[in-house]
């Protein structure tokens, strides 16, 4: 259990005061009872109740003050979040290399087939939403939990040229904070840089990774078979997740060895894409299979940035060569994200317990020490 304002916990303090003085109290009284003549009249005097009784409310007043100085530090405690409460954003990579047949019939129908299992097998009520991402990143279908709809969006898509890793996870962290509140849209101008050339990682930013227990339970699974091409870095998109304790779980797809592109005609889909789902500015074609950074092959992944995206973020990478272990990726997912910590202040619990005591010291003073 955590506290949002420990020094609070001073108020506590009053608790061992109040309990010294009402000792010496006693002690007191009991030092003046010896001053008469006859003890026994002062028995008969007193009336006829049991000992440990007078000490029952002052116990439970002292109770009571303890519960209401802990409800005011504000108290946390980690608890599991249920799938049920989460939104999953599915960022798929539809670049034109996902047509590589090294892993058959290609890359993108196994990666389609995944993604559609991986659907179908959630719970009723677990919203998820599809990013599409090539020379741009598109939100195709925002979280929703109609998975018929989902179905038919991985269905319908469609390859083109680019492969931008982190505009797409800028993409998904926007798609997240528009059903969490609790998870801030990126800012224009960071959205303004995502689509431009290729920019590299700040690697002098310090990054401070959230605490166990404080990430939100909303997630994003990214999909790509290559390295990014253009636009903002994944690392530096990878920094937005951490600022904002989104977890990002990377999937890199592909052999090591990949072979010839062979797209069927619905995956070419026109040039619909490579023009950014409608949007202008498409990605320049690149016969050569290089990025605009010069050296990495459009086929190959790069694992290394995967990977350390991954580890920022407090997400895990995974890596698949074939459709059987793309399908164990999809599968093991939900057992990582089923239950997910999340803080909750619990100052209630404490202040409805303090109350209450206070409210039975009070009751039980006033039925025990009537006199008659």
């Amino acid at each position: 259990m955590s506290f949002t304002w420990p020094l609070a916990l001073l108020s506590l303090l009053a608790v061992p005061v109040l309990l010294g003085a009402y000792v010496w109290q006693l002690r007191k009284r009991r030092k003046q009872a010896v001053r008469f003549s006859s003890v026994a009249l002062i028995k008969a005097a007193l009336p006829k109740r049991s000992g440990w009784k007078r000490h029952v409310p002052v116990g439970l007043f002292l109770a009571s003050i303890a519960g209401l100085g802990v409800a005011s530090a504000r108290p946390q405690t980690s608890l599991k979040v249920p799938l049920n409460r989460t939104s999953i954003i599915l960022a798929l990579d539809v670049s034109r290399s996902m047509c590589a047949t090294d892993v058959q019939p290609n890359r993108l129908t196994v990666a389609q087939e995944a993604a559609r299992n991986f659907v179908k097998s959630q719970d009723s009520s677990t919203r998820i939403g599809i990013v599409a991402f090539a020379g741009f990143a598109e939100l195709v279908v925002p979280p929703t939990t109609d998975k018929k709809q989902l179905v038919q969006a991985i269905d319908n898509l469609t390859t083109a040229r680019g492969t931008v890793i982190g505009a797409a996870t800028l993409k998904a962290i926007d798609a997240l904070a528009a059903v969490n509140p609790d998870v801030r849209p990126i800012d224009a101008a960071t959205n303004s840089a995502a689509g431009g050339p290729a920019t590299p990682p700040d690697d002098t930013a310090p990054i401070t990774k959230p605490a166990d227990g404080s990430y939100v339970p909303d997630i994003v699974v990214l999909l790509t078979d290559g390295a990014n091409t253009r636009g903002i870095d994944p690392i530096e998109a990878a920094k937005q997740a951490v600022d904002r304790h989104v977890r990002v779980y990377t999937i890199g797809f592909g052999t090591t060895n990949p072979t010839s592109m062979v797209c069927t005609s619905a995956q070419l889909g026109g040039e619909a894409f490579d023009q950014g789902f409608g949007g202008g500015g498409g990605f320049p074609r690149d016969p050569g299979g290089q990025n605009a950074g010069g050296g990495r092959s459009f086929l190959v992944i790069d694992e290394p940035t995967l990977t350390k995206v991954a580890e920022m973020t407090g997400g895990t990478f995974h890596k698949a060569e074939d459709a059987a272990q793309l399908r164990e990726v999809f599968q093991n997912l939900p057992k990582q994200i089923s239950l997910q910590k999340k803080n909750q202040e619990i100052s209630a619990v404490f202040a409805a317990i303090g109350a209450a005591l206070g409210v039975a010291a009070l009751t039980l003073s006033l039925l025990w020490n009537r006199y008659p």
